[in-house]
């Protein structure tokens, strides 16, 4: 570890393999806290390199818990958080969503870290058990339509490096990792990340990982969705074809709005947002920004053929309240004993 944090701090990139060494020793225990926090300062003050974020995810992916849902094609879609633009769950809601479209959803997340609320404290705010086991999040994902890997339980040995990131309060390689270890293999994703900077190299990395279909995105504001503020950079990698565009509100009906029109809170205020959005009551920025989420990751899942024809069909499920349902089966699912 101090050949590497000397290289680090130097400027220098590693190899795939020294970042694979590297993770090694954080997820295995045997570096220090201080050497952890050392290690993913100075990577985000170099930048990481694709070489270094296959490596790091290639060891986190191989120590996680897995999961084999029965279903025939199924999806993730996850932002990296660390966007510090204090938005409601928009990629937790869409699942909801994108599930009642009869695209099965095998969600990776995790509590708060960079963030006022993460995933899992939204889930649970709304009564889903987070904390299932293997086998009870596989039935969900199989019966329910969604189904959420707790990061701590799927992912045990990013315990050694939880505290130092709580600690930091900042953005590290892990807000990356994270979506990148889907412990369900999941072969289509949509990933949301804070920086246009980081969309191509996370979805060559995807690629290069074994997702078949992949789909990253960054908003102009740093929203790690598609956003409604204004213009979203996109990578897309289908079956090792890359496209790089930009699209907008306005190609899909929508029109801008403010930031402020999408914020939430802490897990019980961003429960009730999701509810709202479920069951109809909320009918502005917020169901539209779940709507342009749900209907590109309709997309990038192989249910359909163009982001317009996804968005239509998540407006067909809103409207007839089955996105509700499937939040109401995971909720008796996870909390089955």
């Amino acid at each position: 570890m101090k050949e590497v944090l000397n290289k680090l701090v130097s400027g220098k990139d590693l190899t795939t393999k020294e970042a694979m060494l590297a993770q090694e020793e954080i997820l295995s225990g045997q570096a220090t806290p201080v050497q952890i926090s050392s290690f993913l300062t100075a990577l985000r003050l170099k930048g990481e390199t694709l070489d270094e974020i296959i490596g790091l995810a290639t060891v986190l992916r191989e120590k996680a818990n897995t999961i084999s849902p029965k279903v025939d094609n199924y999806v993730d879609l996850v932002g990296t958080g660390g966007d510090c633009t204090y938005s409601f769950n928009i990629s937790t809601t869409s699942s909801f969503v994108v599930a009642a479209a009869g695209l099965p959803v095998a969600k990776h997340g995790n509590r708060s870290i960079s963030s006022k609320c993460g995933a899992g404290d939204v889930l649970e705010s709304l009564g889903v058990n987070i904390s299932s086991d293997v086998s009870k999040v596989q039935k969900c994902v199989e019966e329910g339509g969604v189904g959420f890997m707790f990061a701590p339980a799927f992912n045990p040995a990013m315990k050694y490096v939880g505290g130092v990131r709580k600690e930091l309060g900042m953005r590290t390689v892990f807000n990356i990792l994270g979506p990148m270890s889907n412990p369900s293999r999941a072969k289509n994703m949509l990933i949301g990340v804070y920086d246009k900077s980081l969309t191509e190299v996370i979805a060559k990395a995807m690629s290069k990982l074994g997702v078949e279909r992949v789909m990253v995105v960054s908003g102009c504001d740093h929203m790690d969705e598609i956003t409604l503020t204004g213009e979203t950079y996109v990578t897309e990698i289908i079956n090792g074809e890359e496209k790089n565009y930009v699209i907008t509100p306005e190609e899909f009906g929508f029109d801008r709005v403010e930031l402020d029109e999408l914020r939430g809170g802490e897990g019980p205020v961003n429960a009730q947002i999701t509810k709202d959005i479920l069951t109809g009551k909320e009918t502005g920025a917020k169901r539209n920004i779940v709507l342009l989420n749900a209907g590109a990751t309709l997309y990038i899942g192989n249910k359909v053929k163009s982001i317009k024809e996804g968005i239509e069909l998540a407006r067909e499920v809103l409207e007839n309240n089955k996105a509700y349902e499937v939040l109401e089966k995971m909720v008796k699912i996870s909390n089955e004993k």
